[in-house]
């Protein structure tokens, strides 16, 4: 596959061609996850099912972190790549790795100690709590390895490699297979099994990453002296995009954990059918969200090399990308839900959970085009640094589904849920989609004072 310069190139051609192996990579990391359900939901039962499904939500949190501490990292790392300042972009990485791995290590222990309680407190049923909390003490465990991986893989997007990543996940989705298959189906250990394979597979993919890491900042020029090992300013400039960035990508996953709240008060059945649900709307979020990442790092390099004009027509181009996206995914779920759902659950399952897994997939299909756009309107912010007015989007995106959920279930029942998450895409894009147009993102630059 020829390499596209997303300086020079195409910009939808650019666009695609640096997106699709994030959305490879992306699906596989997905597929392995989805993994861990299916073999669980058909090795082990139902319940193993919905204890999986427990963990998932508030797991998925402190990944979203670990992404958005990555894309934060990455817009400093690309807007200096853009603008050929190859030394600080050195220390930009440098910076980055050690900052969240200080910061991974702190979650993962908040994680061991607080994950019964917050368990407790999101209604988890007390038939699966116990298979919950042992599949996240081991989870926690290994956070860090998980954390850096997340890390890494948004440092090579940022570098305009997009492929490695893929290629280190399609090695430990395989790896996760095979261990959930030795593990929870040679060895029966269940939930616990699933966790370790997880833990294992990221963790050794970590491991080559930083050594391939390594390897490839060697190939840049030495043109501005020794990098440094840290560095306070670049770190505070890093921190002005990863909180928020943070904020954003962890948004979808607080509102899943207090949405499924609700949930969990209807019932284990109820609870595995959302689950699988949940694991099909996760990897058809891929494209969208590997569209505006590919977007944000777009728009760094692109404002780092001074090109504004370039940064609106590969956003025009990204909305036609979504949109095609959209239709693919819409038309697949509509038509094949019940067989999707049926592959992951065990055929002595209830009633409740095949119908709540449909119910689920057949409604949000019409509306993925609304989270294409806002992730894509959301990367030009983000790529722009332009945070203030994208964190409010997404905190109000948060609102409204939390809101809407707790509203709307005890009136109409679990299908009131289904409601919230296009209420929430749709006003997160309305609102991000004013503030591109204003044009304000365009005279941000979070490197013009460094230079």
């Amino acid at each position: 596959m020829k390499k596209y310069n997303m300086l020079t190139d195409s910009e939808g051609r650019s666009l695609f061609f640096f997106a699709l192996p994030m959305i490879l990579g992306n699906l596989f990391q997905q597929f392995y996850s989805t993994a861990d359900s299916i073999i669980v939901g058909q090795f082990v039962g139902e319940k193993a099912l919905a204890a999986v499904g427990a963990s998932y939500a508030l797991t998925t949190v402190f990944i979203m972190i670990a992404i958005g501490g990555g894309i934060g990292a990455s817009v400093i790392t690309s807007q200096y790549l853009g603008a050929a300042l190859y030394q600080r972009m050195k220390t930009s990485v440098n910076t980055a790795l050690l900052s969240f791995l200080a910061v991974s290590v702190l979650l993962g222990g908040i994680g061991l100690i607080f994950s019964r309680s917050i368990l407790i407190s999101l209604n988890t049923p007390d038939n699966v709590l116990a298979e919950a909390v042992l599949y996240l003490k081991i989870y926690f465990t290994g956070l860090p390895f998980l954390f850096m991986y997340n890390i890494l893989s948004s440092i090579f997007n940022a570098l305009g490699n997009s492929k490695t990543p893929l290629y280190l996940l399609i090695f430990s989705s395989l790896l996760n297979i095979v261990m959930d298959l030795v593990l929870v189906g040679g060895f029966g250990l269940g939930v616990a099994g699933a966790a370790a394979a997880t833990v294992f597979a990221q963790g050794l993919s970590a491991v080559i990453s930083i050594c391939l890491l390594l390897r490839t900042l060697k190939s840049y020029d030495n043109q501005e002296g020794e990098k440094a090992l840290f560095d306070v300013q670049m770190f505070g400039n890093m921190v002005k995009v990863a909180i928020p960035s943070m904020v954003q990508q962890s948004i979808v996953s607080i509102g899943m954990l207090l949405v499924q709240s609700v949930v969990n008060g209807f019932g284990s059945s109820v609870l595995a059918g959302y689950t699988a649900g949940m694991r099909i709307e996760s990897i058809c979020v891929v494209p969208m969200i590997a569209s505006g990442n590919a977007v944000s790092t777009f728009t760094a390099q692109n404002l780092g090399a001074g090109q504004v004009e370039r940064v609106k027509k590969g956003y025009l181009a990204a909305v036609k990308m979504v949109a095609a996206f959209a239709v693919i995914i819409c038309l697949s779920l509509t038509f094949f839900h019940e067989y999707i759902i049926k592959s992951f659950l065990e055929t002595g399952s209830e009633a409740a959970a095949f119908e709540t897994g449909n119910s689920y997939l057949t409604f949000i299909a019409f509306f993925f085009v609304f989270l294409g756009l806002k992730a894509i309107t959301d990367g030009v912010l983000r790529g722009a640094g332009d945070v203030v007015v994208f964190t409010l989007a997404n905190l109000i995106n948060l609102g409204i589904r939390v809101a809407a959920a707790f509203t709307l279930a005890p009136l109409i029942g679990v299908q009131g849920v289904w409601f919230a998450v296009p209420m929430g895409w749709a006003s997160n894009y309305l609102i991000s989609l004013v503030r591109y147009l204003s044009g304000k993102w365009s005279r941000k630059k979070l490197i013009k004072a460094e230079q």
